[in-house]
Parts: structure tokens; sequence; C-alpha cells
């Protein structure tokens, strides 16, 4: 087993979005674990709350893990009790202190502060000593059946499972084996340590489960000091008896292991917390299995773990996503008892929500066309200094000055030539107001050889400034626009859904995930944007007015930014979900 650890040390939430549930003290329902929380104080059960993170140092946090971020967190902040980091980390092959680093940083990233950090291999001595308790009680046995041969022996979910030969050791000969697999005298895979429970249960997880194997492999915390690991079913709930956690917050998947937590709490005498499970979180146009995140990386079908179309909690934040945003939508998805798949729309509007609450508003043109005042010299104009609000929405944010010249970019989707009747943007022949400025018409265009548009002809009426309109017109189209010769160049990157299928985990017959990659999930265009943006610093997040909301990206030098699309000002796909549906259907 040098390179293969036994399927038994899986964490059954390892691929599927880990503990999740809501988190919104101030605001929060009553929801069953609270309930079930309430009823243990007052029946005196428990007297306080304590609670844990338990991630396994193997990989990058998702948006699944922050569903059980805030709720252990939460719940810990909530009733006034504790909150730990606890890294289990009994597989030393697949774990690495990069994973335990940027754990770090996502859950205090959320806003959290652990109150207690400790890891499994903290605990790898108590955890041993247990095992020979068990041993000499008669409740654990060394196994010489390889890997294959114990799933084989295991049964099935219709037929008992058949005892293994070394069942019938006297509790003196598993311990003198146990302790020279301990000093290293055998090979990886050549021996287990068993619970001895009931090879007939129903539950095939008391069919006597491995509690250790052999693996003769560096740990990142304990060195070489260990050749035999503790399987995760055995650590995991023998680390909250020893944290004296009160609450352990585990997902459904961990409903058929809790019947295993509680014998050995019973077998060993020792603190028994309670396990409460509830829903994970599934996401539409997403899958948040490790695995195939993993597969995504290493085949670069993205650029990285914190691709920002990734659902990782890096790729979150480098997509711009707040972590405000991210509790909001945890606390609005609220706790279940039975599995769903929540729509990515209620993620894209939390952010979005926040987003309209703080980002300032600036004017960037991504598809730029040339618009010409023709009139501007006449007016004897020259460059002219508009005033802008900064954000509608909150008074204090103020306003800037936006230059304003008779030479401006506006977006080419904003001017048709031949446009239909509700078309209530620019045309030839109407007229427009230009955000923050003036009113113009469309008398003409100048096309090249090919018969594409390179300049819009208009006039401006000046009267109609913005603030000071004394003419009288009314005309119902806005659009934004920048000044020709002020304006800064800057690249930007329009992400979109990762996938095209709502449940990209459902394939069709002969397809995996990967025949439902976007194609379209990333454009990239070099925009024109209004000088107050070239001097905008990585991190900062705007609002591109009409377009949507954007973050100066990591990847930006102070004369070339980098702009990702956090997420539009609206939801596009339901409008085209819609239109593909057919008549009468909704």
């Amino acid at each position: 087993m040098t390179a293969n650890f036994r399927t038994d040390d899986v964490n059954p939430a390892d691929d599927n979005g880990g503990d999740e549930s809501s988190n919104n003290p101030g605001t929060a329902r009553r929801h069953f674990i609270r309930q079930a929380i309430d009823a243990d104080l007052a029946a005196g059960r428990f007297d306080s709350v304590c609670t844990r993170f338990p991630p396994e140092p193997n990989g990058y946090l998702h948006i699944g893990h922050a569903k059980s971020i805030c709720l252990n967190f939460g719940l810990a902040q909530e009733f006034g009790g504790t909150c730990n980091l606890r890294f289990d980390d009994t597989n030393p092959i697949k774990e690495d202190t990069e994973y335990v680093d940027s754990i770090q940083d996502d859950v205090r990233w959320l806003g959290f502060e652990w109150d207690n950090l400790h890891f499994a291999s903290d605990y790898f001595d108590q955890l041993y000593a247990w095992a020979e308790k068990l041993v000499l009680d008669g409740n654990a046995y060394v196994c010489d059946l390889t890997a294959e041969q114990t799933r084989e022996y295991r049964g099935t979910l219709t037929e008992p499972g058949r005892d293994s030969p070394g069942r019938s050791n006297t509790p003196e000969e598993n311990l003198d084996l146990l302790r020279r697999m301990k000093a290293g005298e055998f090979k990886d895979g050549e021996k287990t340590l068993r619970a001895k429970i009931d090879m007939a249960a129903p539950n095939i997880n008391l069919r006597d489960p491995v509690m250790y194997r052999i693996a003769n492999v560096s740990h990142h915390r304990t060195g070489d000091a260990w050749c035999i690991y503790p399987m995760y079913d055995w650590a995991h709930g023998q680390s909250d008896s020893i944290e004296k956690i009160t609450f352990s917050i585990c997902t459904l998947e961990f409903e058929h292991h809790r019947p295993l937590y509680d014998w050995y709490c019973d077998k060993l005498e020792i603190h028994h917390p309670r396990q409460i499970e509830f829903a994970r979180l599934n996401i539409t146009y997403t899958v948040m299995s490790k695995r195939k995140l993993l597969q995504l990386v290493r085949d670069k079908h993205v650029s990285g773990w914190d691709d920002p179309r990734m659902p990782t909690l890096v790729g979150l934040r480098r997509r711009g996503y707040t972590p405000e945003s991210i509790r909001a939508f945890c606390a609005d998805i609220g706790v279940a008892k039975f599995n769903s798949t929540i729509d990515v729309v209620r993620l894209e509007n939390a952010v979005r929500e926040h987003l309209n609450e703080v980002a300032p508003r600036r004017m960037a043109v991504l598809d730029p066309v040339k618009l010409t005042i023709t009139n501007w010299d006449e007016n004897d104009s020259a460059v002219e200094m508009m005033s802008a609000v900064n954000n509608p929405g909150d008074e204090s944010a103020g306003s800037r000055e936006i230059p304003f010249s008779g030479s401006l970019w506006i977006e080419r989707e904003d001017f048709q030539e031949d446009a239909p009747k509700k078309f209530f943007r620019l045309k030839k022949g109407g007229a427009v107001r230009l955000r923050a400025g003036y009113i113009v018409d469309c008398h003409d265009v100048v096309k090249d050889a090919d018969g594409t548009i390179t300049e819009i002809l208009c006039t401006y009426d000046p009267q109609t400034k913005s603030g000071q309109d004394t003419s009288g017109r009314k005309v119902k189209g806005t659009i934004h626009w920048v000044s020709c010769g002020h304006a800064a160049e800057v690249t930007v990157r329009n992400y979109d859904r990762l996938f095209t299928a709502e449940n990209p985990d459902s394939t069709a017959e002969g397809k995996t995930f990967l025949d439902y990659l976007n194609p379209d999930s990333l454009s990239v265009t070099t925009a024109m944007v209004e000088p107050e943006l070239a001097t905008a610093a990585v991190g900062d997040r705007v609002q591109f007015e009409r377009l949507g909301y954007y973050i100066v990206d990591t990847d930006s030098r102070p004369e070339a930014l980098v702009f990702n699309r956090i997420v539009g000002l609206r939801d596009t796909w339901a409008k085209i979900a819609s239109k593909d549906q057919p008549k009468g259907k909704k």
C-alpha cells in the first residue's frame, strides 16, 4: 500500500462539498440544528457549545466548505461558545502544508477566527494508546487480509461479510502484532488493525472497519516518527472527543458513520459529542468533487486552483466575490435535511446586492466605436469636465470629474444604423443622452471598405448638459462613453459559467462532465476606460456602468491593468433559457 491507501480512508464529505448549513445569528430562524442545540442545553446534556471546522489538508476549499465554516463558526458565535479549526491530517500521501496555509487564509478571509488550532496528528499518541486498549479489551484485532481481500470479505448490502482469519487471535497476539506494526517490522499493506464489531451488521461501516494501516510515508508534521497511520473514521470522532466538542456538525453522508463513532466512544468510555447531519451544498452549473476539480487543473481546462471560474474560495476571491456576499448566500440558502441543488443565480445575486451598495461607478467601453461631435468646435468647446455620481445609493461616496470632448468612444452595440422601433439607444436620425453629459443627435456614419462602421457622426445640444438642462428635450435612452483623448487602455476578462449544463455531474451515456465545458466561459478584450481607473489598485472592485461589476486582477501591472468580470448587472442566462423554451412553457 505504498502509494494507495484503502478506500476506508476517504472522508465521505471530501468529494461533495463538505459540511453545509446557514449562518446569520442576528436574523436566523431556529432551524433543526439550532433546535437540537437548544434542547440539549436545556436538558443539561451539555453546558456549552463547542464546534469545529475539520478540513483535510489535501486540497483547496470551495464554496461547499464555506457553508461548513459559516455554520460552525456562526453557531459558536450565536451561543457564546468556541469553534476550533482542526486539520484531519491522517493521510500523508495527499497532504501538504500549502493546503494548511491556504485553508487558514480562506477561513480568515471569510471573516472568522478560530479559538484553537489543532491537527489530528497532535493526537497520534493518544489514538494509538486507545487502539491498544481496544485490542486488550478484545475489541480490535490485527488482520492479514489484503485490501482487495478485505473488500471481498466485507460482503454486500444483501449478503453478510465473512470473518477474517485474524479475528480469532487472542488479545495478547494482537497486541504483539500491533506493536510490531508500529515498530516497522511489516511492509506496507501487509497488515491492518481492525475494530471487532459485527461482520453481519446491516450497516457496512460496522463490519470490522480498518483503524490503522501501514504506510512508510513521511508526514508533513510528524516526519518519519510513524509508519502506521489512523484511518479517517478512527481519528475523526476521537479527535472531536479529545477536544471536548459538543456538537459535531456533519453532512448527510456521515449519517451511516455515526453508529461507528458512537461505538468507539462507548467502548473507550470517553467524552461523547453529539453528531448532527444535514444536506450538503450542490450548485447548478458547477462541480464540487475534489477529484473533478483536480482534473480541471491538471488537464489545464482552467489556469489553476484560483482560476476565477472555479468554485474554490481562492477562485471566487480572485473572481471578485466578497466575503460578505458569500456569508449572505450561506444565510440565504438555509439548512436542509434533504439534498437538493441551489440555483447559482442565488450566489450571483448575493454578490450583486453587496457590490451594488459598495462598488463605485465608473465608465468603460469594451467594444469601442468612435463617436465624433461634428459641431463641438463650432461652439468653441474645449475639453469639459462632467460631474458624475460615484454611487447613487450612497451620498457619502461623492462624485468625480470626467473629461468630455468632441471625440468619444461608445459601445458598438449601443448604435444601430437601421434600428428596430423599440431600440432606445443611438441610431441614425435618432438622439440619446450621454451619461453625465449632453444629448447628441446622429446624422451620419463613416464605414470602411468592408461596410463596417468606423465612426458615428453626431451633433450635440449645448442646452442639454446633465444637471443643467434647459432645453426641455426628452430622450428615452442613456449610454455611457469615454473621451478618446483621455481614455486608459486596459485588458478585460469577461468570465462566465464554466459549464453549459445545469448539472454537469449528470452526463449522457458516453459523455463525461468535461463534455459540458462552456467554450465561452472566458473572453478577453481590450477596453477603453475613464482616466480615474488608470490608478486602480489590485483588488479594487467597481461597477462598469451598464455592464457589470469588475475587480482589478493580480496579473495587473501599473501600466497594464487587468479587470475580471465578477458578475453582470443582471442574470442574462435566465433570458437565454427562456428564449430557448417552446412557447407557452415557462
